[in-house]
């Protein structure tokens, strides 16, 4: 069975999209890849996975970089 998921930030697109196009090869497996693509006025990520617990893996990695984005950006105010 194929999964797959889709996530938006709408914070902040540009920087979001800067901090993960370098990581976007580390996270990908031979179970689990994502796909970034930069709009106007949000970043998409789309996963695909063979099968949940690839899809959890790579959601809980995204997601982990993103509340570190957000505590940084918390920091500078």
């Amino acid at each position: 069975m194929i999964y797959s998921a889709k996530i938006r930030v709408f914070k902040n697109p540009s920087i979001v999209y800067k901090c993960f196009i370098s990581e976007s090869k580390s996270l990908k497996t031979d179970r689990s890849d994502y796909t970034i693509k930069k709009y106007q006025d949000c970043v998409e990520f789309n996963i695909n996975a063979k099968d949940s617990v690839a899809l959890r893996a790579t959601l809980n990695s995204i997601t982990k970089l993103l509340t570190v984005y957000e505590k940084i950006e918390g920091l500078k105010k």
